[in-house]
């Protein structure tokens, strides 16, 4: 029986490694650290796999410890983060947010953003999830989560150039994958 969890855990991060380690960079703005972080989150989901292989669903499962790992992060270190006007890495053509530019903007505004917005809008618009999903994911009530996304989205509206950026004047439009939800 062991053998078989650890089967299904291995297929689980084979399948989901990449998308966990984009949540975890947008919530972080660190390349490494989102590593990091995604690694702490699916060591304590193999610690707890039998549990969380019987969740409605595995991935809001991890995906939650994943927000819960970067909360911790906060709490057991007061360090102000300053994150770099430009990502580490050029992604690639196939990733929704190819254009250097407007990812480098991107990430600067959601630097600024408090980290619970900046959860929201990172799962809601950039993750593609309902608001259901993100307050089950979150552990918050559904008007928290509206609530969360409409601060982060008029703050990042008010960032200078990120509407530009994004392709269109006044309000930054957040596409399929680089936002607009469902």
């Amino acid at each position: 029986m062991q053998a078989e969890h650890e089967a299904q855990f291995q297929e689980f991060v084979k399948a989901r490694w990449t998308r966990l380690v984009r949540t975890a960079y947008l919530l972080t703005g660190d390349a490494q650290l989102a590593e990091d972080l995604t690694q702490t989150a699916l060591a304590k989901a193999y610690r707890s796999w039998r549990r969380v292989s019987r969740s409605a669903s595995p991935e809001a499962y991890v995906r939650r410890m994943l927000v819960s790992c970067n909360s911790d992060r906060f709490r057991k270190r007061r360090v102000k983060e300053a994150l770099t006007p430009s990502p580490p890495d050029v992604p690639g053509p196939d990733e929704p947010s190819s254009r250097v530019d407007t990812r480098g903007v991107l990430m600067a505004a959601l630097a600024e953003l408090p980290p619970k917005q900046r959860a929201v809008v990172v799962m809601r618009y950039w993750e593609d999830l309902s608001e259901a999903e993100v307050a089950e994911v979150l552990g918050c009530s559904l008007g928290t989560v509206k609530s969360q996304a409409s601060k982060g989205l008029a703050k990042l509206r008010a960032v200078p150039g990120l509407a530009q950026a994004m392709g269109g004047p006044g309000r930054p439009r957040m596409t399929s994958g680089q936002g607009g939800g469902r």
